[in-house]
């Protein structure tokens, strides 16, 4: 009888502790399981929402179904300011974002927004690949995994009057997405009135006559459509434009490390896919805006010269008011300084190879 009780109480032991196994095992898969709900002002539609959505399908075939993405498009999660309040009280895990969107969590991030202070893509791509690692590895200190940075080009100013000097440019209403002070005050200080807006409420600002001019890549001017409501476009590169898609590190860390891993080179390879396409699509985007009767306007060397020295003012006043760390500043005018150094020795060993032939 004893035994037998024996018996049965190590066959009930045994299938408690196979139940035991088996649900924990389970609650192991589910806490491992999670939908990243991630949004955009990008429209429904657009090649940036498609090339997502491809890379969204890829991530959860190639996790079983365990990490699945839902995007939402077209500003429904409001701008980045908004998407942040989300992220917060977990609404969202996550969303792109351009630099200014993130600089009241990482400051740094705004280093590539200085205006006027880089004169050539050729720039932005020397200082990029030496500095790029150090923002994403700060944003990680910050709880905010990201996937590389998707260059927009550079923001150019379209007006519904010619902006040929800085003197075209004093007291017009500018447009400064919310949020971003290093624009307020850059645009202050040469001259402009600056309206902060958030970007899905720019083009009613152009509509009503909120705003006089809005400074964006020719790709931003085509796909908000904002073309259809001025009339120049300045042949002067302003603000270099990027964004990143951020997701929270706790509702990352929820992630197996082998689906980390999986979403980390599907979602990196989606960004440097949207870098290297930046620049064909805001080429074709600008030849779009002159053909609808934008028309060109090229300021003189002397103003842009002037732009440019007032540009490290800015830069310096920036670095006062905290928005710029002074040594992020004094890496940036380094790497300048030594790519453009090594332009001015190209040119003049291309010179003395031209002397020589002759």
């Amino acid at each position: 009888m004893n035994r037998m009780f024996k018996g049965k109480s190590v066959r009930r032991a045994l299938a408690l502790s196979g139940l035991s196994v088996l649900l924990f095992a389970g609650s192991q898969g589910l806490a491992q399981a999670a939908t990243l709900k991630l949004a955009t002002v990008a429209p429904e539609g657009s090649q940036w929402m498609k090339t997502m959505r491809a890379g969204a399908d890829e991530i959860k075939a190639r996790t079983d179904g365990r990490v699945q993405i839902k995007l939402y498009g077209g500003g429904v999660m409001g701008a980045d300011k908004s998407m942040l309040r989300k992220m917060r009280i977990g609404q969202l895990h996550g969303g792109a974002f351009v630099a200014s969107g993130l600089s009241s969590v990482y400051p740094a991030i705004n280093i590539y927004s200085l205006p006027l202070v880089f004169h050539s893509q050729e720039e932005i791509d020397y200082v990029r690949a030496r500095m790029d690692e150090k923002l994403l590895a700060g944003l990680e200190s910050e709880g905010l995994v990201s996937f590389g940075f998707a260059g927009g080009g550079f923001a150019k100013i379209l007006s519904n009057s010619p902006v040929r000097s800085l003197d075209d440019l004093k007291g017009q209403k500018v447009w400064v997405p919310e949020g971003d002070r290093v624009g307020y005050e850059a645009m202050e200080s040469l001259g402009l009135s600056p309206v902060t807006l958030p970007l899905t409420d720019v083009m009613t600002g152009l509509q009503t006559g909120l705003i006089d001019i809005v400074a964006t890549s020719p790709v931003g001017a085509v796909v908000f459509q904002w073309y259809t409501k001025v009339k120049y476009v300045t042949e002067l590169p302003v603000v270099y434009v990027f964004a990143t898609m951020i997701v929270d590190g706790k509702a990352f860390a929820r992630l197996s490390a082998e689906d980390q891993v999986v979403v980390r080179e599907v979602m990196s390879r989606v960004y440097r896919e949207f870098n290297a396409q930046s620049i064909p699509d805001n080429k074709g985007a600008y030849e779009a805006l002159l053909a609808n009767g934008i028309e060109s306007v090229v300021p003189g060397e002397a103003s842009v010269a002037d732009l440019h020295q007032r540009a490290w003012d800015v830069a310096a006043d920036m670095v006062k008011e905290g928005l710029i760390e002074q040594q992020m500043l004094d890496e940036l005018k380094k790497h300048l300084a030594s790519f453009r150094a090594s332009q001015v020795d190209q040119k003049q060993a291309a010179a003395t190879a031209e002397r020589t032939d002759k």
